[in-house]
């Protein structure tokens, strides 16, 4: 007698803080993105803006172009040109296109900082900004339809024949883009020396062509293909980065400059090698657009980024505003606000002078003008610029731990920790009394602030089997107490 296998139930996709990802060949497979693309599709056809055309773009994992033409198979079929890159590019560069463009929507194969088993789906809203709930809540609808069922697609050399292929090279426009918001002839003029680190990602070789022709000096590093990355996360982080701290500690850089896998999170490091952390760096770029640049609109923040952003909004006068972790929250409070910067704790950083999306290259770029600025005024290193901003937003320590879970039992660790923490939340933190409790409006996570106004916060993630514990404190050895005891409070000890 033969055993009968039942049919596979179809994948669950749930788009998190930032797209869909998951691990190839296992849930990331051909089939699931032609699912993707054929939500993206139904989207665009239910606003009747096939005409507008859809933007794809693709990173350096594996197979992403693959995946990618599998995508502009589905949206084709539904008489939806394709703009799509000739090679991988880093994914603001769809934003860019989608806006230039005005397309109905952008579509990126990637899976941004996660690790070299994954890939992912991004969509871009028709602002650039990433697609906020009114399209995903669409997209996901027809994902809870049209698993098990065929997607129609149309052969990629058949709507090419037809027309419905346009392939892009986005480097000249955005480079004139870039120029209208910032000198970049300054910046090749300028006699200093910055490592780059693009962590074998789509990133490379952006920073060293714009800033190509003058007396800066520019050393990039891991640029090739390696959809392993090196075996590292490309998330630019320690100690994913470590290599490139211990290259600028050696001497002859006065900057290192970081991208992670799809050049959309941005991260710096000083003349000795010392990593700047995320929250210093929104701080940074906040302090460089109110003091040199003279510009006094809003900020907005995600809601585990740092608080001298409130401190800086003081000094400045400046409204912040914060909102749950996601370009998708801050985005659309980007526009609502027109706001100049927005920014996320994971080096994430868009600009209302430039897009409503984060951009690694543009930001890295910004925070060299910013030391270069400070070093006319007197700062002759990084180091010393850093130490001349901190006098002003105050001290901040940081630190970021994820703990991770096996996929399969992952939902459940999720749902502990949510019921543990709201039944019995922490009276106290590193013997201090805890003054106030926040509750993430995303109902993922929960935040405590200490009378310093240190703060430790535990968030589950909606895209990786992790359990993130952040927090920022005024002195290391406290930010060091509070990492140990979220870590403590998501493990049940």
């Amino acid at each position: 007698m033969t055993n009968q296998a039942s049919a596979p139930t179809p994948t669950k996709i749930v788009f998190g803080t930032d797209g869909w990802r998951a691990r190839v060949a296992d849930e990331y497979t051909f089939e699931n993105v032609r699912r993707c693309a054929d939500g993206v599709a139904r989207y665009v056809a239910g606003r009747g803006e096939q005409a507008k055309g859809v933007v794809l773009a693709y990173d350096r994992r594996f197979a992403s172009e693959h995946f990618a033409r599998a995508a502009a198979e589905v949206l084709m079929a539904h008489d939806i040109p394709v703009a799509i890159s000739r090679t991988a590019v880093p994914t603001q560069m769809s934003s860019y296109e989608v806006v230039q463009r005005g397309a109905a929507a952008g579509v990126v194969i990637t899976a941004s900082h996660n690790p070299w088993t994954d890939n992912g789906f991004k969509i871009k809203a028709p602002t650039g900004a990433a697609a906020g709930a009114d399209i995903i809540s669409v997209v996901e609808a027809g994902l809870a339809a049209n698993g098990g069922t065929l997607i129609e697609r149309r052969p990629f050399e058949d709507g090419e024949a037809a027309g419905l292929i346009e392939w892009f090279d986005p480097y000249e426009g955005y480079e004139r883009y870039v120029r209208r918001t910032l000198d970049l002839d300054a910046l090749k003029a300028a006699d200093v020396s910055i490592l780059v680190e693009p962590l074998y990602g789509a990133g490379s070789g952006w920073i060293p062509r714009l800033l190509a022709g003058g007396k800066i000096r520019v050393t990039e590093i891991h640029n090739e293909r390696n959809p392993y990355f090196g075996g590292v996360n490309p998330e630019p982080i320690r100690p994913n980065v470590d290599e490139a701290l211990a290259m600028i500690a050696k001497g002859g850089f006065d900057l290192g400059l970081l991208l992670d896998g799809d050049a959309d999170r941005a991260g710096a490091a000083d003349e000795q090698g010392t990593f700047l952390h995320q929250l210093q760096v929104t701080g940074l770029l906040m302090y460089y657009l109110a003091e040199h640049r003279a510009m006094r609109d809003p900020v907005v923040v995600s809601v585990n980024n740092t608080s001298t952003a409130a401190t800086l909004g003081k000094h400045f006068g400046i409204e912040t505003f914060e909102v749950p972790v996601g370009f998708k929250f801050i985005g659309p409070k980007m526009i609502e606000t027109g706001a100049m910067l927005g920014a996320e704790e994971s080096g994430g950083f868009g600009f209302g002078m430039h897009l409503p999306e984060r951009d690694g290259i543009y930001a890295d770029l910004l925070l060299l003008d910013l030391f270069l600025r400070e070093r006319a005024r007197g700062a002759k290193t990084t180091s010393e610029a850093v130490r001349r901003f901190h006098e002003v937003a105050g001290p901040s320590s940081y630190r970021r731990i994820d703990v991770h879970f096996e996929r399969p039992v992952y939902d459940a660790v999720k749902q502990r920790v949510m019921v543990e923490l709201r039944e019995a939340p922490p009276a106290s933190l590193a013997g201090q009394p805890v003054v106030r409790t926040q509750v993430l409006d995303t109902n993922d996570g929960y935040k405590w602030f200490l009378a310093d106004g240190s703060w430790l916060l535990v968030r589950t993630s909606g895209t990786e089997p992790l359990v993130r514990v952040y927090t920022e404190a005024a002195t290391p050895a406290l930010r060091d107490e509070l990492v140990l005891t979220g870590e403590k409070l998501v493990r049940g000890g």
